[in-house]
């Protein structure tokens, strides 16, 4: 969840930086694309990997 909140983050910023009102952060969960999850659930996948292997 800590990247879906760092990639709100940074939407916020760009809608400042060109006037515009942001959408809550329910509704940018909510649409966010597919490839936007694939991509989020493939580097979540790969960071459990390298935590159980730091930890064993």
């Amino acid at each position: 969840m800590h990247d879906y909140r760092m990639g709100y983050e940074y939407y916020k910023e760009a809608c400042e930086k060109f006037g515009l009102e942001p959408i809550n952060f329910h509704y940018y969960i909510l649409n966010l694309s597919q490839e936007q999850l694939d991509a989020y659930n493939y580097r979540a996948t790969e960071n459990r990997g390298n935590y159980e292997f730091a930890i064993s």
